[in-house]
């Protein structure tokens, strides 16, 4: 059996979709690619099971449909995987569509947030033959693939089409240890790629997960709960691994951690352990490591940990800097704690990325320039490096989209999906839309301020710092593009 896994490409006179590997969808003018790590494992897995396996992201390979319809044609494959957001699902479906009038024999997959949270739409709106439900793509595909080329049960976590009827196999089941994937072959996946992330440094990099999802788990507007209902960890033996073998076989001078949330959570074991494994290793003394964090893991001892272990970036979620309004969202963080995180990180030479969320219904104009007050503030101090801002966009199946629809907030029809790009709210807030896009751009406008830029310049300890700096730069005007729309 023949195996594509895939990203098609999107048209849009918007710009560059930052789809894959992604909590949320954007379209940037300046283009960032990252490394999706799973899809890249189902890939692996895949292949090391005997399937021959291709791998064709036409986003990040700048293809035109056109050109992607006539690779799919030549490669006929038995089976393709698309990995979808809620923006570009109407136009995937019509991919879907031309797809099955290319290659009918062809079973196509559907996977990603949207179509778990809502199954049924895809196959009644397209031409696909499976809907992948949940996050372990890996898994879930083997398993798929195992059953069809042995003409055995549809698994369960698919929900798929049978004749004219709809079958669902039932609830996706997380009973796999991650522990039992093999390391990610980074050839196949073409990882030389995805090498347009402006905020890591040390190139080339690529990314692993040493989890899946977050030990909070609760935050209301975040799609990773729809796909990972469970905080699992692969072993620290078995990512120290994998670290090894990046370094000596690839010769990566950055690994981004991408774990929804990096496993430092109470009472800290798995964090030092790993620690001590990379000094032990001295693999902190061959690689950056970065990472998602939560403020309130980021103790000073941890950070001191972290520091030692050859951490660079630290990237952490304020999201606003109204207490309410984090309780609303159910982060489980005091305002503090993220002022008092930023400190202890700086404390011990580590990068802090900021991300910030305006257009909460409830939020008033003052509340979001309270944001912008303690973003400014962090940065101006040489507390924070790094500010990431995003419009609130309430994906389906997440906690706040469920209540978006009970409290009838949308400004738009729910189902006008191509409207979730975050070129625009979509939610009722208090400020007009016009203001919330303004307040976005405010926030990028800090890093052309005298105070942050004398932070930056000091920063600078050789050419690698500076071409750092320069690739920052010209993603900060991207985004003052993005939303300026």
């Amino acid at each position: 059996m023949k195996i594509m896994l895939a990203y098609p490409p999107i048209e849009s006179n918007k710009g560059i979709p930052l789809l894959s590997q992604n909590r949320q969808f954007q379209f940037f003018h300046n283009p960032t690619y990252i490394f999706p790590v799973v899809p890249a494992s189902a890939a692996t897995l895949l292949q090391s099971k005997g399937y021959e396996v291709l791998w064709k992201d036409g986003i990040a390979e700048n293809l035109s449909q056109e050109q992607f319809y006539k690779y799919f044609s030549e490669q006929n494959p038995d089976l393709i995987a698309i990995e979808t957001k809620t923006p570009v699902i109407k136009q995937q479906w019509k991919i879907v569509n031309e797809l099955k009038k290319i290659n009918p024999d062809c079973r196509i997959v559907l996977m990603g947030d949207h179509v778990t949270a809502l199954p049924q739409e895809s196959l009644k709106n397209s031409n696909a033959d499976f809907i992948l439900l949940g996050g372990d793509y890996d898994f879930a595909l083997a398993e798929l693939c195992d059953a069809l080329e042995n003409k055995k049960k549809i698994p369960r976590g698919f929900t798929y089409r049978k004749g004219k009827k709809i079958i669902s196999t039932g609830k996706f089941q997380l009973q796999h240890k991650l522990d039992e994937l093999p390391f990610i072959d980074r050839e196949l996946t073409k990882w030389k790629l995805y090498q347009r992330e402006y905020n890591i440094k040390g190139r080339p990099y690529t990314y692993i997960m040493s989890a899946r999802d977050c030990p909070w788990h609760s935050c209301k507007f975040c799609a990773w709960p729809v796909l990972f209902p469970k905080f699992r960890t692969r072993s620290v033996k078995n990512v120290l691994d994998e670290i090894e073998l990046l370094v000596e076989k690839y010769h990566v001078k950055e690994i981004f951690d991408d774990a929804g949330t990096f496993p430092a959570n109470p009472p800290g074991k798995w964090l030092e352990d790993f620690c001590k494994g990379m000094r032990k290793r001295k693999l902190n003394e061959k690689i950056d490591y970065s990472c998602n964090m939560r403020a309130d893991y980021l103790t000073e001892k941890n950070a001191k940990l972290m520091s030692e272990a050859g951490f660079r970036l630290l990237k952490m979620g304020l999201e606003s800097a109204n207490q309410y309004t984090l309780d609303r969202i159910d982060k489980g963080i005091k305002v503090e704690q993220i002022s008092q995180a930023c400190r202890d990180a700086k404390k011990y030479g580590l990068t802090v990325h900021l991300t910030m969320i305006v257009g909460y219904p409830w939020e008033t104009r003052q509340d979001a320039l309270n944001t912008l007050k303690l973003a400014k503030f962090l940065m101006q101090k040489g507390y924070a490096d790094v500010l990431q801002s995003t419009v609130l966009i309430s994906y389906p199946g997440t906690a706040l989209w469920k209540e978006a629809m009970q409290k009838k907030w949308f400004t738009i029809n729910p189902e006008d999906y191509e409207k979730y790009d975050m070129s625009k709210p979509i939610l009722k807030t208090p400020m007009p839309e016009e203001e919330v896009m303004q307040i976005c751009n405010s926030i990028y406008r800090i890093f052309l301020t005298p105070q942050y830029i004398y932070q930056r310049i000091k920063s600078i300890r050789d050419f690698d710092d500076l071409l750092f700096i320069l690739r920052g730069a010209r993603a900060v005007f991207g985004h003052l593009q993005d939303f300026s729309r």
